[in-house]
């Protein structure tokens, strides 16, 4: 009977490491989001903004304020920059990023 305690407290522990690891390999898409406008220059930099498949295209009044360092860091797979207009290639990231931006606007 002894045994089997400790065979149920180490599968508990065993559960609960598994869902910590879980936990820490999802991203924070709104903490992500945050970090994109700051990194786009703020709120007040963005005229507008869409997403087609996994590229983030955005419109800015000054593109000169753009962190494309931070950008690419934060895990873009590439930038083009035409005019005052980036296209970030995001990947999957893309949607889940527009998404959390509305609820931020």
């Amino acid at each position: 009977m002894e045994n089997l305690w400790q065979y149920i407290i180490i599968i508990a522990v065993a559960v609960i490491i598994a869902f910590a690891i879980i936990k820490s390999k999802r991203k924070d898409f709104k903490i992500e989001a945050n970090k994109l406008i700051d990194n786009l220059g703020g709120k007040q930099n963005i005229i507008s903004y869409e997403v087609n498949k996994s590229r983030f295209m955005v419109t800015l009044h000054d593109i000169s304020l753009v962190n494309k360092e931070a950008i690419q860091k934060m895990g873009a797979q590439g930038m083009v920059e035409i005019d005052n207009q980036l296209k970030i290639i995001l990947g999957n990231d893309a949607k889940k990023l527009k998404k959390q931006i509305d609820d931020l606007k």
